[in-house]
């Protein structure tokens, strides 16, 4: 059994960095188009996860992560970044959602969603927005977890071996959440 629990700024900062680094690393040499190319160094993706830590101790990024019991291993993690501006204080943007090879099949990517839905939920927001690649298998996960796909945009980004692919975006409208605090 795992467990799906948000992560801090101060954990990214003391450790968990670098084990969401190696997740990144064996996401990307897995194929999966997440914003980087293969081979992705474990301490280069370690670096960025670390620089997060400051929009997560504002409150600009919600991190969740799925971990092993005992071993604290990250199987899988979320993000969701609300938007910014005083017109998108309905809508977030979900990002990064991986989950290890060694522990697909599992449904830790929609008890990863779940959680972040039912947070997004809690915060007022309303709309969600992300973003994958067409035709992948998170493609059709995101399908089947009720996200709406709104289109594809041709050679969007590039897979990990730098060949241009088509993304398609979707969204998802959460049930009546109350606008956040304007204040």
């Amino acid at each position: 059994m795992y467990t799906v629990r948000p992560l801090s700024a101060r954990e990214l900062r003391e450790g968990a960095a670098e084990r969401l680094g190696g997740l990144m690393a064996d996401t990307v040499d897995g194929g999966a188009s997440i914003g980087f190319l293969a081979p992705l160094d474990r301490a280069a993706a370690a670096g960025w996860w670390r620089a997060l830590a400051p929009d997560v101790e504002a409150g600009r990024l919600l991190v969740w992560v799925a971990e092993t019991p005992g071993e604290g291993r990250i199987a899988g993690t979320v993000q969701l970044r609300p938007a910014a501006t005083d017109n998108g204080r309905h809508r977030a943007d979900v990002a990064k959602l991986m989950v290890h090879r060694a522990d697909r099949g599992q449904g830790l990517a929609g008890r990863l969603l779940a959680a972040l839905e039912s947070a997004a939920g809690e915060l007022g927001l309303r709309t969600l927005v992300l973003d994958t690649e067409t035709d992948s298998p998170a493609e059709r996960m995101y399908a089947a977890a009720g996200w709406t796909r709104v289109g594809t945009v041709p050679d969007f980004a590039t897979d990990p071996a730098g060949v241009p692919r088509a993304t398609t975006v979707f969204y998802k409208a959460l049930p009546d959440g109350a606008a956040r605090d304007e204040g």
